[in-house]
């Protein structure tokens, strides 16, 4: 691979020897909170192939930036992104400053431009799915559409075809999760525009690093017993840190071993089940 272009949370992106490409390198690094968390050994790996499963089986919604890979290694269409995360949420949880769940808890009925009604319990099925987008910065910050629009990070044309993709996506990705025994949560995605300025997904889809997922025959028994579901994710981690620190101000603790092989496996696991009820 030839030089680094950007080096994020998670993944490396480098120069390919063809300019209409590049080479997206997935780490066996996991963040959390707005920093790195550890290291899982063969994340990278495993992210990579759930990520090219997921967009060869959601092309037909649409177009990806995805050529080829090797191991933890894919190679994409060079495009121009938008610097905006679509969150799409079927259910109301999380534990992070831009979680619904967070800013619901301290008050908050209007988040991202969308009106929730009260008396919500944490974890619990939204009537529908939600879109609740953040800037892509250091420090992610949620975002209306109208906002969006009013500063320019996209046109309302181009906006209103990313809602609809994304919830195209999140609806499919929900009875892919379904069929395998999980439940798909909430999910991000991201786009670009490609050099015919074609907007297509980029980045990864439908992960366990960029998805939360639960499994779903305990998910009812739990909720109604005030029950944290049972994961499959790198929520496991999170849950683990917030309850010894706080995650934005403090220095993160050493991550048990058993913990990071617990969550490994569940992504392997993950893996296996979707590819062979999908």
């Amino acid at each position: 691979m030839k030089n680094i272009l950007y080096s994020g949370k998670v993944r490396n992106i480098y120069e390919h020897e063809d300019n209409n490409k590049l080479y997206i390198e997935t780490t066996d690094r996991l963040s959390s909170f707005d920093k790195h968390i550890c290291n899982l050994e063969n994340k990278g790996k495993i992210l990579t192939l759930i990520c090219v499963f997921m967009f060869n089986k959601t092309k037909h919604i649409i177009s990806n930036h995805y050529i080829s890979h090797i191991n933890n290694i894919l190679v994409v269409k060079k495009c121009v992104p938008f610097k905006i995360e679509f969150v799409v949420r079927g259910y109301i949880t999380g534990n992070t400053k831009t979680s619904l769940w967070t800013h619901y808890n301290n008050g908050v009925r209007n988040y991202c431009g969308i009106e929730f009604p009260n008396n919500l319990k944490k974890n619990q099925k939204l009537v529908e799915p939600v879109i609740t987008p953040t800037t892509k910065d250091i420090e992610d910050v949620p975002i209306s559409k109208k906002e969006i629009i009013n500063k320019k990070y996209m046109t309302e044309n181009e906006c209103d075809f990313v809602y609809k993709k994304a919830m195209e996506l999140f609806k499919y990705g929900q009875k892919m999760a379904d069929n395998a025994g999980f439940i798909l949560v909430d999910t991000k995605y991201e786009f670009g525009k490609d050099e015919n300025n074609n907007i297509i997904l980029i980045d990864e889809i439908h992960t366990c690093d960029s998805s939360r997922y639960w499994i779903k025959n305990t998910y009812e028994n739990k909720f109604k017993n005030d029950i944290e579901p049972d994961k499959l994710d790198k929520d496991k981690i999170r849950d683990w840190v917030k309850n010894k620190c706080n995650p934005y101000t403090d220095k993160i603790p050493q991550i048990p071993e058993e913990l990071k092989k617990n969550t490994i496996n569940s992504y392997t696991e993950f893996y296996e089940r979707i590819i062979n009820t999908n």
